[in-house]
């Protein structure tokens, strides 16, 4: 997983019953956008991360700057 300062990572619930919660990034702390990550939940604390599989980036792909779209949607 890469994320950027701002992402906001979706935490899905590993059981039944576990509800989802977010978290925005605050700060990268490994190379090239990767864990470890400190990110503040929506109740405003704040830890250090490596995220598992149940965790999601939601924020949109970077858009390229040349063309004003994701990059992968570019030819």
């Amino acid at each position: 997983m890469r994320a950027h300062e701002g992402d906001v990572l979706r935490f899905t619930g590993r059981t039944v019953g576990t509800p989802e919660h977010h978290a925005t990034v605050v700060k990268v702390l490994g190379p090239n956008g990767e864990p470890p990550y400190r990110v503040r939940y929506d109740d405003g604390h704040e830890t250090e991360i490596f995220p598992g599989p149940g965790c999601v980036n939601e924020t949109h792909p970077p858009q390229d700057a040349a063309f004003g779209r994701p990059r992968e949607e570019r030819r």
